[in-house]
């Protein structure tokens, strides 16, 4: 759109430049007094395009905002998280009309990964890259055990999927960028937030690119209010570049938030909520209120995430214990061995895991509702 608004202006002053030399006696002045206006007009609006994509692409290569803001600007507006309507039941909300704030620039087909300093609290900022099969996973999957991000404070719930109310979340998804112990780019996040909320973005960022060969520009920015140690949520842009965003497009607030749990965002504390168990979560701000939400079992892209058990009388393994199970890298589930699902992943997707079935949870697996593992 800017490039033919671009030729339409250039188009334009040369259309007025010729008028002026054609103008002859008294009508040269009038002439080109107003071809000077005109000129200078839209030389002014190619100054000022000029300029948005000079200062966005400058915020976007030193960090594209400031950790700890709760505001992030781009080139078609400014994100607010004062403009994101509270919690009430979806785990994400689109904003600026579901279109990246990127500005024509930053749309490139070179592949890159840029994920911001810690900031002084020790919280991640902006993660971005331009998404291709050259940044894509050829290894295995490494252990995340040992990052501690920020507002880690983790607790066991028997309503929440996997128990543990957190994951270590990327901010950018692993089979996207084959980053893991990257604490630049780890966040504390509920399991609400890593399944529910981010992984379907993930997911078709990831298909895309796997079908096309093409890149997808991406970029997450934690959302993080005054000094708060937990984020409120993340903000997620994407869009195709060979293109145009006709295969990928949008640009969502995630909430970091957990069904049944109350979340102290300044510290990461977290407790039962008092109104209704599984039925409410704490507000997507600061401190502790709450919005409530009918019901443990919310859905997003068909997955239900409800702890619920259905049918089966296989045991489960205790968390403590160690074990040996099958991964699906792409869905985030992990399997019993002999799980009828197993033959069914794709090869590029299957890892086989031996350990605590604890530390799988943490890094955001969820159990399989078959097998139950």
């Amino acid at each position: 759109m800017r490039k033919n608004l671009r030729k339409w202006l250039l188009g334009v002053i040369a259309a007025v430049s010729l008028a002026v030399t054609a103008c002859q006696g008294a009508d040269v002045a009038s002439g080109a007094g107003a071809a000077a206006d005109i000129a200078q007009a839209a030389g002014n609006i190619l100054g000022d395009l000029a300029e948005s994509k000079a200062s966005g692409a400058g915020s976007d290569q030193s960090g594209k905002s400031n950790s700890g803001s709760s505001k992030t600007s781009g080139s078609s507006g400014t994100f607010q998280l004062s403009d994101i309507p509270e919690y009430s039941g979806s785990p994400h909300v689109a904003v600026n009309g579901n279109v990246p704030y990127f500005s024509e620039s930053d749309l490139t087909d070179v592949s890159f990964e840029s994920y911001s300093d810690l900031d002084a609290l020790g919280r991640c900022g902006v993660a971005y890259a331009s998404v291709s099969t050259d940044t894509m996973p050829t290894e295995k999957r490494g252990s995340i055990g040992e990052v501690k991000p920020t507002g880690w404070h983790n607790k066991k719930y028997d309503f929440v999927d996997g128990k543990y109310v957190y994951n270590r979340c990327h901010l950018i998804g692993y089979q996207l960028t084959a980053e893991n112990a990257n604490e630049k780019n780890l966040i504390t996040g509920t399991r609400y937030l890593n399944v529910q909320g981010m992984l379907p973005f993930e997911n078709l960022t990831a298909d895309y690119v796997k079908e096309t060969g093409n890149h997808v520009l991406y970029r997450v920015t934690p959302i993080f209010e005054g000094d708060n140690l937990l984020a409120s949520g993340v903000l997620m842009e994407a869009e195709s570049v060979e293109d145009d965003g006709d295969g990928v497009l949008f640009c969502v607030y995630v909430y970091n938030v957990q069904p049944g749990v109350a979340i102290d965002y300044a510290t990461g504390d977290n407790w039962l909520a008092e109104d209704g168990g599984a039925g409410s979560a704490a507000a997507a701000g600061s401190g502790n209120s709450s919005a409530s939400e009918n019901g443990a079992n919310t859905s997003s892209g068909g997955k239900n995430t409800s702890a619920g058990s259905s049918g089966s009388t296989v045991s489960k393994t205790s968390d403590s214990e160690s074990g040996t199970y099958i991964l699906n890298t792409k869905t985030m589930k992990f399997h019993r061995p002999d799980c009828t699902s197993v033959e069914k992943i794709k090869a590029e997707n299957k890892e086989e895991y031996t350990g605590k079935r604890s530390k799988l949870i943490e890094e955001g697996y969820e159990a399989c509702k078959s097998c139950k593992p």
